[in-house]
Order: C-alpha cells, then structure tokens, then sequence
C-alpha cells in the first residue's frame, strides 16, 4: 500500500467535494447519510481508481447478482417470486447509484426480513419433532445447483431437508462415541437411539438459535454495507467499503495490536462469551477471566454499568476496548455459575502471531545450521511511525541467524496474503545488492519503478522461498523478484493466489467536512489504485508466481485464487526493465532435478497427491442420503479411506529444530511463551514441505563445497 499515493489522491477529492453535498439531500439524518456515503463512495471511485468502469445497465446486474448471492448465499430465504419481484429493479442499479436512490435495496431488506421471520418458525417447527431417517431421499449440499425454492411450502421442505441432513451428521457422531465408550467400559449409560436422536436435535437447535439471534440483530447500516460492497465489488474484488469498526479490526489484524484487555469474545445466543485470552495481555496478567467465562455488564472507569446481555457483539467490544491506562469493569458469570466483578487496566495487547519469527535447523550428520523466518503478513502499523513493521524485524531476525552461523535460509511465506507495498521492496532487498523490485502502473497510465537503493546485502547466502496458493499480493512480489534476480529457489504447489493490484484507503469522512454533527462516521473505502508487474514486465495477476519447484499440495486441486473471484482484473504484461540477475554459485536446474525426484520418492508427498485427487472427488460428490444406514454406510466408507492418509502432517520427522540463542532467554523465563514456541517447533518437525525446503539448502551447499573442491584440484 502506497500511503503517498492516498495523499495525492484524497487532496485531490477533497477540494471538489468539499462543497459538493450542501444541497439536494433527505433531511432524515439516516436517510441523508446513506445517500452522502454512496454519492462520495461513487465520486471516489471515479477519480482514483485504477480502472473504474462504466456504471451502465451491464454494472447493474452484475451487482444485482452479488448482492442477491451474498444476502441468500444458501438460498433458504428468498423464494422465486421474491427474486422476480427484484428482478424489476435488476437494471435500475446504475441509476439509483447516480442519483443515491434505495427505491431496490430498501424493498429487498423489506422482503429479506420478512422471509427470515418466517425461516425462524421453520426451523423451530421442524426440530421440535423427531425426524424419520428410515425413508430414502436425498439433500444437495452444494446449493450452487439449486435454483430458489418456487413456493413456501418448497421452501420450508429445503429446510426440512437441511436440517435433517445437520441432526443425521450429529446423530452419527453420537453414535459412534457412545459405540467407543461401550468397548472400553462397562458402566456407559447406554442412550437409545430415539434419546440420542433428540439430543441432535437439541444442538442443531441450539446452533441456529445462535445464528437467528444475529441475524436478527442485523441492522440497516448491516444491510447496507452488503449492498454497497456488492455495487464497488464489480469494479474489482479488492474495492470494498470499511464502516468504522471494520477498519478498526482491519488495522488491528494489519498492525499486530490493540489497545484493550486482551479477550477475544464469541456471542453465544444472548451472551458475550470470552472464547482466548490473549498471553501477556491485561487479562492474561490478572487471571481472574477465562474461556468460557460469560460476561454481563460492563462500566467504563468508575461509572455506571451497561448491561451487554443481549447486546451486539461489535458493541460489546467497542465498550470493552479502550485507551491504554484507562480502567474498565467487567462484572461476569463464571463458567461454575458464580458472579464476580473484575477491574482490569487496559494496556497495548501484542497479537505475537502477527510477527516474524524465527529457529534454527540443525543438520547433525553435517553439522551445518540453516535459518527458518516465517512471516505471516507484510505487517506495518500506518498509524504509528514508530510502530512495528516487518521490515525491520525481518531485518533483526536476520542478524539473529546470521550469528548462529547458518549456511542458508528458508523464508517461509505460505498462508502470507500481503501487506505493505514499501516494506515487501525494502524486505527484497535485504537479499539483493540494488535495483528494481516492481513496477506499478497507476489510473491514468503513469508508470513507476519501485526500486532497492540500498547497495548493501543484508544476506548473500542460499535463499529457499516457501509459498502457496494463499501467498498472495506483496508475497508475490517478492516471490517475483527472487525468482527474476536468480536469487533463489520459490518452492510451493502450482502457483501463488494471482492477485496483482495494490490498494488505498480512503477516509469518506474527511472529503466532506461539513457534514452533519450528530451524524455517525461514514467510514473507509480500500480501493485498487494500481497494478503492478514484475521488472520481466509479466502481471502476478490471476497466474500468479509459478514456482521452481512444483510440490503437491491440497491447493492444486482447489478453486482458490484470483482467477475465481468475482469481476478480478485481467492478466497482461507491459515492457521489461533493465536489471543484473544474481550470479548463482551452484547449478540451479541440477539442485531442481535433484529436489523433483526425491520429492517424486516421498512417501508422505505420494499421499499428499493422492488425498488431494481424493478430496477433489469428495468436493464434487454433494448428493447426499438423509437414509441413517445409507449415510453411514458413505460415512465409515470415507473414514476408511482416509485412514490411508492420516499421517500426512502427524508423523515427527528427522528434523533437529532449535530457538535460537539470543531468544532463549525471553521464552524460558515466559511459561506461557515457552509453551507456545514449543507447539510451534513440534508443528514445524512435522512439516514435510519444511524438510524438502532443508534438504535443497542442504543440496546447495553440497554443491558448493565439491564445487570449490575441485577448482581446487584444477589449480
């Protein structure tokens, strides 16, 4: 993300608009903020993003779709005349987008909060009696190959068939625990099956009395959030509009930390539930708040309680958060029924998972050492200029490693969906002397070079670069820009997620600073600005970054990339840069050929292929019996095919895994710390993609080392 870009741009909007909403608005508050949010929301996409399209008819429906998929994604609310009555409306989007008209999004909350009071007595109805699994009809899982139901009554029967379905998946697992318990002992209560079948529907129940409770706690604003996301949605799938607590979130995901007491909360029916206590937080220090824990009021310092029962979960936690070292007080039901009230002082809470890390592989037959980083995102706290960023911890990570003598590092980036445009250029080019990193090219054409100045290598070892299919956007860049440089090796499944844009935010509120007082804030607007390319001059967009060394993962046999998605922005490729690929000291189609047949002998990476074929199969087979013995029968067959593949990621491997020294005093004098780096390094000895990772630096230095050996004969 290019923050001097959003400045340009949002002083741009700013003077135009600044006048702009005085006249021609509703004098509801309400009604005159939404109509101010969707006529600033479209003049901001018009002026700054990278390829705004023409908001005609096409754009109608187009959004029409999106917004009727994601308000009934399951299909269990509208029925076809609901969706026929909004069909009338389905080219008129474009319109009442220019001109910040409801006239069809107003009727369809109108009809989707009938349909959802109706859907509530159906499911209530439906599991108050017990069902028939003797008869033989079957329910389509994937609802993709339905079409809406033609009348109610058609409606409440996908519902039957549904739940049925929900209660059969429960009453099978009850049943199979209760036939374990019987074998190891002899004083199980044993449950009838019409006792057992009851108590499946009771969870069923009791899970969508949980999600009708929010659903019901939807609100307009809610509503409307969806409906703008699915209008900004057709001009990319990464434009999106942010209400206020979203982008709170957003930054908090981004940045790695809030200002709170360090409980992450799920809403169970009525009640806030606390679900983690995050280490080392305010909550975690006192001790007195656990899992399970239901919290009922809340008071701010030394005033009066707010009740939270029955309260949104969004407004539970803005009560809860706060500024660091002011007092908040928690009166809470313990998990045994007991009531206490806490006080706890809030402070920054450090979400640690957020952050770079990283071990030693010790190699004992060679005794060589190889560096492992992992890193989860291209993190940077855009509200704090001292706040953490990724470059700079990567950057300390690796002087750690280098101290410990390592002969090589792996640079982990698989799950990484992105982050920061600067840091991931600045990262790169911690690993290559200088040069160009990307290339961007803005809204109007301007192209720009992202360049390394900084001739100083941080690190000019063997470099492994790990990715998958979720790799995506600031990972791809640097992914591209190892592979473009000849730096290293990219190893992962057939290619990273493909997503080749950059965005901005843009804060609505400040482009009209003459609006209303009393009305709430408008919120943020993430909009693609730019598209960048590889300095070959190819797109990442939709192909991605195809690795050296194709390895089989579960990702190759999903549909989970940009390609997929909604409305994604085209590959295409403009003019290539001069650059200086790395001189490799080793010879890298040989250290391929080598990595592809050992991987090709891997037992574990044979099962890894094999399942993936498997649950392709199993993905695309959504027909399923509602017959118990029918269903069970398809049950204990999968189970016992997939017993074949249960040690894919459980088996320990020969793999020596070690904090690193200069971490070793923090995490053993931290129980909690301890705890889970030793979870991590267990989860990491059972990583078979790590151990390929370690046995091509292994091949590197190998190489380099005969190598050497023989200019040495030579001379």
């Amino acid at each position: 993300m290019n923050s001097r870009y959003f400045k340009i741009t949002g002083i741009a909007i700013l003077f135009v608009v600044s006048g702009l909403f005085l006249i021609g608005f509703s004098s509801n508050t309400d009604d005159l903020r939404r109509e101010m949010l969707i006529k600033v929301i479209n003049f901001a996409i018009n002026s700054g993003h990278y390829h705004p399209a023409d908001i005609n008819n096409d754009f109608s429906e187009k959004a029409f779709g999106l917004y009727i998929e994601r308000i009934d994604f399951g299909k269990r609310f509208f029925i076809k005349s609901d969706v026929e009555t909004l069909s009338k409306f389905k080219r008129d989007l474009d319109d009442e987008m220019k001109e910040s008209t409801f006239k069809f999004f107003d009727q369809s909350v109108t009809i989707l909060d009938k349909r959802i009071k109706e859907a509530e007595k159906y499911y209530q109805e439906i599991l108050s009696q017990p069902f028939d699994f003797s008869v033989n009809e079957t329910f389509e899982f994937d609802t993709e190959k339905l079409d809406f139901a033609v009348s109610q009554s058609a409606l409440k029967d996908r519902w039957r068939q549904s739940l049925k379905y929900e209660t059969l998946a429960y009453l099978i697992d009850l049943t199979e625990d209760q036939e374990k318990a019987t074998e190891k002992s002899d004083t199980v209560t044993v449950k009838s099956f019409t006792q057992l079948e009851k108590e499946s529907r009771e969870k069923v129940m009791k899970r969508y009395d949980d999600l009708f409770h929010r659903l019901l706690k939807l609100d307009q604003d809610d509503r409307l959030n969806t409906y703008i996301n699915s209008l900004v949605n057709v001009f990319d799938p990464h434009t999106e509009y942010f209400p206020p607590k979203d982008k709170e979130n957003f930054d908090i995901r981004f940045s790695g930390q809030l200002e709170g007491i360090g409980a992450q909360l799920t809403q169970k029916n009525a009640y806030i539930e606390v679900n983690h206590i995050v280490p080392g937080s305010p909550s975690w220090k006192d001790g007195e708040l656990e899992v399970g824990d239901l919290i009922l009021k809340v008071a701010q310092g030394d005033e009066p309680f707010v009740d939270v029962v029955d309260m949104r979960l969004d407004e539970a936690v803005q009560l809860i958060r706060g500024k660091k070292g002011t007092k908040v007080r928690l009166s809470i039901k313990k998990i045994d029924g007991t009531a206490k009230e806490l006080s706890l002082i809030r402070d920054v809470v450090i979400l640690e998972d957020t952050y770079a890390k990283s071990v030693i592989i010790d190699d004992r037959p060679t005794g060589k050492k190889f560096g492992y980083i992992k890193l989860p995102s291209f993190y940077v706290d855009f509200g704090n200029a001292n706040g953490r960023n990724c470059y700079e911890d990567v950057k300390i990570e690796i002087e750690k490693l280098k101290k410990e003598g390592i002969s090589g590092i792996v640079f982990d980036l698989r799950d990484n969906g992105g982050g920061s445009l600067d840091d991931v250029v600045k990262i790169a080019g911690l690993f290559i002397k200088d040069g160009p990193m990307v290339q961007a090219v803005g809204s109007k054409g301007i192209k720009k070079t992202l360049k390394d100045t900084d001739p100083e290598i941080q690190y000019g070892g063997p470099l492994v670069v790990m990715v998958n299919s979720i790799s995506a956007s600031a990972s791809e860049i640097f992914a591209a820009a190892i592979q473009d440089y000849n730096r290293g090796l990219v190893i992962g499944g057939n290619s990273t997620y493909g997503k080749g844009t950059v965005q901005n935010f843009t804060e609505l509120d400040r482009m009209i600073p003459k609006k209303p007082a009393d009305m709430n804030p408008l919120g943020s607007l993430k909009m693609t600005v730019q598209k960048f390319y590889r300095i070959n001059g190819g797109a990442t967009q939709l192909k991605g970054v195809v690795p050296d060394i194709v390895m089989p993962d579960y990702f190759n046999y999903m549909d989970y990339n940009e390609s997929k998605a909604d409305f994604a922005m085209p590959w295409d490729e403009i003019a290539p840069l001069v650059y200086n690929p790395w001189d490799l000291s080793f010879d890298k189609t040989y250290i391929e050929d080598i990595s592809e047949k050992r991987i090709r002998n891997d037992s574990i990476f044979n099962l890894v292929e094999e399942n993936g074929e498997r649950m392709e199969k199993l993905r695309d087979s959504t027909l399923f019996s509602l017959n118990f013995d029918k269903f069970k029968a398809a049950i204990d067959k999968r189970e016992l095919e997939g017993k074949k593949f249960e040690r894919i990621g459980k088996d320990t491997l020969n793999m020596v895994v070690k904090i690193l020294n200069a971490d070793l005093p923090e995490v053993e004098s931290d129980t909690s710390k301890k705890a889970r780096t030793d979870a991590w390094i267990l989860g990491l000895k059972k990583d078979v993609y790590l151990v390929e990772a370690t046995n091509i630096l292994k091949d590197i230095e190998y190489y380099q080392t005969q190598n050497a050996k023989k200019e040495e004969r030579e001379e």
